[in-house]
């Protein structure tokens, strides 16, 4: 007898960290980025992002819906600027 199951379609993989990061000075300001990118332009580590927004350091986050929260890359340059400045 055939199986019925079938089998899933591979999804395709999230952009790498490392290609978010060559691409972050080409976006527009207007852009939004997503976690593993935010993470990776603090040097940090995604916990230590939700710290720091509750803190002040890194801007609150936008919710695009239910699973989908992403930071504007704007806000997010002016708190790198701001830190770099040592404001």
């Amino acid at each position: 007898m055939p199986s019925t199951s079938q089998k899933a379609e591979p999804t395709s993989a999230p952009p790498s960290v490392d290609s978010a990061l060559s691409g972050f000075d080409s976006l527009p300001d207007a852009a939004f980025v997503r976690l593993p990118t935010v993470a990776a332009l603090f040097a940090t580590s995604p916990s230590n992002v939700w710290r720091w927004v509750k803190s002040g350091l890194i801007p609150s986050p936008k919710k695009l819906g239910p699973q989908t929260t992403v930071w504007s890359v704007k806000e997010l340059r002016q708190a790198l600027a701001a830190l770099v400045a040592g404001d």
